[in-house]
């Protein structure tokens, strides 16, 4: 297996560690659902650009992270559908009268704008914030559930419409590693389904955090897997489809 993304910001110690222990993997199940967290248009914006050129619109942006990511992405899912196993899709909830758990932390934006003057364009980045793009867009057919915190479990029916199709396997993407993947990992993790995170579709803003939670999830929680190995596995076809 090539380095993987989390190896140059290891300290001797934590490589001395690793040497003496190494987790166990947790594996495949027999009934897997692909996961796409948070592909929505907050995160990525109109069009390619990097991070710093693109915050001043979009400042939930991941700039070309995110772009590179899509590539990769549509690859997971087109796999996923011709394998006939669930794809549930996650998104932000707006209009609800819930606020989200960003709303305190998030960026003002940009400040030099004119008292009272309407920003007609910032206004309709706003409405289209949870927008899934084009790219990675849901079938009919497949899950979309709607959340105001950073798990796709938490508030949402995500349990339950797992149970009802006899999941154990879910294989993870989307965004951000850091935050809302990380959070699904966890919950995931703790209601006891197999987690699989694929490296090359998950994508953050700052690439420490990428890279070091990407190593975390895989020492606790989940599988870190290369893109090539998730795809190796799907055309194997040794699962059961979920229940209908």
């Amino acid at each position: 297996m090539p380095e993987r993304v989390w190896e140059p910001y290891l300290t001797e110690q934590d490589r001395a560690h690793l040497a003496m222990t190494s987790p166990k993997e947790v594996g495949f199940g027999q009934r897997p659902a692909l996961l796409l967290v948070d592909l929505y248009r907050w995160v990525f914006g109109d069009e390619p650009q990097p991070l710093l050129d693109t915050v001043e619109d979009w400042p939930g942006s991941c700039g070309l992270a995110a772009w590179d990511a899509i590539p990769h992405i549509q690859t997971l899912l087109d796999a996923c559908r011709r394998a006939g196993i669930p794809v549930v899709h996650v998104t932000g909830l707006s209009g609800s009268g819930v606020e989200s758990w960003s709303s305190l932390k998030q960026p003002a934006g940009n400040s030099d704008r004119k008292p009272g003057v309407v920003d007609e364009a910032a206004l309709d980045r706003q409405r289209r914030r949870f927008d899934i793009i084009d790219e990675c867009a849901p079938e009919e057919g497949e899950a979309v559930l709607y959340k105001t915190s950073p798990s796709a479990f938490w508030g949402t029916p995500l349990t339950g419409h797992l149970t009802r199709l006899g999941i154990d396997t879910l294989i993870t993407c989307g965004e951000s590693t850091s935050g809302c993947v990380r959070a699904s990992v966890v919950d995931g993790c703790t209601n006891r389904y197999r987690m699989i995170v694929v490296e090359e579709c998950v994508f953050d803003r700052h690439q420490a955090t990428h890279a070091i939670n990407l190593f975390d999830m895989h020492q606790k929680y989940a599988d870190v897997l290369p893109l090539a190995d998730v795809l190796e596995w799907l055309a194997e076809g040794r699962f059961e489809k979920g229940r209908i």
